[in-house]
């Protein structure tokens, strides 16, 4: 098992700022401007919380910004049936981006269930 030095290493992380670009991507003529903030600002969130939790000193912390990255993904993945549902992307656009942000919740959730068996056995 190849060694994690930095958050660029994490494959979650990349993700996040996969699916980030893509919607930089998406709505970059979106004329909603609340609309397009929050997706940003969700997207964001989910990478950003990644970085900063594996940048905090414990496992706890850690899992902590894992659980709010994770959350702001599913919100990410929310918003695409609202972007899907005001005709802001395509259907097929919205379900990849959905899956997307899917795939990456799944990723959060094993990284914090590999970090809880750390923690409770410390």
């Amino acid at each position: 098992m190849t060694r994690v030095r930095d958050f660029e290493d994490l494959e979650i992380w990349k993700m996040a700022r996969d699916l980030v670009n893509d919607i930089y991507s998406d709505f970059r003529h979106c004329k909603d401007f609340v609309f397009r903030n929050q997706i940003t600002d969700a997207g964001l969130s989910t990478q950003n919380n990644i970085a900063e939790g594996f940048g905090r000193d414990s496992d706890k912390e850690f899992l902590y910004f894992l659980n709010v990255s994770k959350g702001s993904a599913a919100e990410v993945k929310s918003m695409y049936y609202i972007a899907e549902d005001r005709n802001y992307v395509t259907s097929e656009i919205a379900a990849k981006r959905r899956n997307k942000a899917q795939r990456l919740m799944n990723g959060i959730g094993l990284l914090r269930s590999y970090l809880l068996k750390c923690v409770k056995s410390k």
